[in-house]
């Protein structure tokens, strides 16, 4: 993090700004809406400045302006400096006045003279979002922030102006930190904020009476755990293959409501650092032979703290139900009377055939796709293979690699053509990335040759085929990461991609599926 953000307050203190042109008045319009005094020096205005200077209809007419060049006397008494001139050596003498008094300043476009910048806004009253590229790339900063107005309802502000009006009444009210924690976010994503965001602000707000009164009844009669505001609940959520634009909307927001994080060892940092901030993170990591939190514990750890009135969040890659034991621990749940939710992910067979260019399905090659678990148990693998050994039909197999000489060897027992073209994919969606691709003839040989290590994903079928032609074409992604690599730190190189995969013993077929992926393309 290169620049520490900070929200200052600017009301009553004078901003000085150096320049008087189109940039200039962008500036002074932001720093006027947050109550600052301002003072214009330049030879020349532009008439965008002169007609807010005749706008400002404040009392204390908070705008003056002064027709001349710069001098150094001018920053007495500044709060802040901001310099928006043509003229380098103007920009660069405001900047070495403002350093020697030690006053905030900004050279505009110009990030090695700054010692603040300013960020692109979303501004929902009393609620400010910043987005900031370091100086880095001020259009993707803005490219951002008109995502982030998509998805921010304006009314925003109004539920930020209710929570204030009841803020003083419910401190009061309940004592510790995670009562009243939980009572806002029950405010915040429930039918309250739905009737704000609707325009329905007096229901909103009886609403809200309503909720609290029931808070205050529960403390009253010692019910200290009362259901209505500090109801615990598991969330189940597929963290997705492994690159962090492929979480979902809704896993991101439960991860960010999260008391507590339950995660496996294929869930990265970049995952972790999504989940709030102060939520106790517990690792509950498996590996072959290793499980360092047996499953009947982790069951237990949910009900557990699920009981203690806490939203617990059991992080997983790809999706609970495919694989990741999400359905065993949904059974316990239930059985618990603990209310969960469960949030699908991009299974990692879909993540990693879509980034290495091969359909899992196509008109002229698979009409139907078998996902299965490839473990090896005393030197075997108890499969149904003359069921799996199907032409026009995929054939995907998760955790798979240490059998994978005896998988291609029964598969061709079986029927299937000794040249099926097989692919394995090791850290598929991931920068680290490797793709090694044979045939059922010859890839355990390639396998062990390039030393591909778990995750490790194999797909088996002639879909295989279409990569070649498929990945002839960079994608437009592809291109402008390409482009930018090295100059922007913003930019990650995801063109090559990989995977998080989870574990079971189950075997589940789609049949007739097509696998779709959207993906988040970075603009600059």
């Amino acid at each position: 993090m290169q620049h520490f953000p900070i929200f200052t307050k600017l009301h009553n203190r004078l901003v000085v700004i150096v320049g008087a042109g189109e940039v200039a008045a962008r500036k002074l319009s932001l720093v006027y809406d947050a109550g600052a005094t301002i003072k214009v020096i330049a030879p020349q205005i532009h008439s965008n400045i002169r007609n807010l200077c005749q706008q400002d209809q404040s009392s204390s007419q908070r705008i003056t302006i002064a027709e001349r060049f710069y001098h150094s006397a001018d920053l007495d008494n500044a709060f802040l400096v901001i310099a928006a001139t043509n003229n380098d050596n103007v920009n660069q003498q405001v900047f070495r006045d403002a350093d020697k008094q030690n006053l905030f300043v900004n050279v505009v476009d110009t990030p090695e003279l700054c010692s603040f910048i300013t960020p692109a806004i979303v501004d929902r009253a009393p609620l400010t979002i910043a987005i900031s590229s370091s100086g880095a790339a001020p259009v993707l900063a803005r490219l951002l922030r008109g995502k982030i107005e998509s998805i921010i309802p304006a009314q925003y502000g109004r539920l930020a102006q209710l929570a204030k009006r009841f803020r003083d009444r419910v401190k009061s009210l309940l004592q510790t930190g995670t009562q009243r924690k939980n009572f806002w976010e029950s405010v915040f994503s429930g039918p309250i904020a739905e009737h704000v965001f609707n325009g329905k602000e007096e229901l909103a707000e009886k609403q809200l009476i309503q909720l609290l009164q029931q808070a205050e009844q529960s403390i009253d009669d010692s019910k200290v755990d009362s259901p209505y505001y500090q109801q615990g609940e598991v969330y189940l959520v597929g963290a997705g293959p492994g690159d962090p634009d492929l979480l979902t909307f809704k896993a991101l927001r439960l991860m960010q409501q999260a008391d507590v994080v339950i995660y496996d060892r294929l869930v990265s940092k970049e995952f972790l650092n999504l989940v709030r901030r102060d939520a106790e993170r517990i690792y509950v990591g498996k590996q072959k032979a290793d499980h360092c939190v047996p499953q009947r514990d982790i069951n237990k750890l949910l009900v557990e703290f699920a009981s203690q009135g806490k939203r617990v969040v059991r992080l997983k890659g790809g999706d609970p139900y495919i694989f990741g034991r999400g359905g065993e621990e949904a059974i316990q749940l239930a059985k618990a009377g603990v209310q969960f939710q469960v949030v699908p992910g991009i299974t990692s067979a879909a993540g990693t055939s879509t980034y290495c260019g091969i359909p899992l399905t196509h008109r002229d090659h698979a009409q139907s796709v078998t996902f299965v678990t490839g473990h090896l148990k005393d030197n075997t693998i108890n499969l149904n293979w003359k069921a799996l050994a199907q032409e026009k039909s995929t054939l995907v197999i998760y955790m798979g690699l240490t059998g994978l000489a005896i998988i291609a060897k029964q598969l061709i027992r079986h029927g299937l053509n000794h040249n099926t073209p097989v692919a394995v994919i090791q850290n598929a969606t991931l920068p680290n990335q490797q793709e090694v691709v044979g045939t059922l003839n010859d890839i355990s040989q390639k396998v062990a040759e390039a030393k591909l290590q778990s995750p490790s994903i194999i797909v088996i079928g002639e879909v295989v085929s279409l990569r070649q032609t498929i990945n002839q074409i960079p994608t437009q992604k592809t291109t402008i990461e390409k482009r930018v690599s090295g100059q922007s730190p913003l930019i990650t190189d995801y063109s090559i991609k990989s995977s998080i995969i989870s574990f079971s013993n189950n075997q589940t077929t789609l049949q007739h599926a097509t696998a779709e992926q959207t993906t988040f393309e970075q603009s600059i």
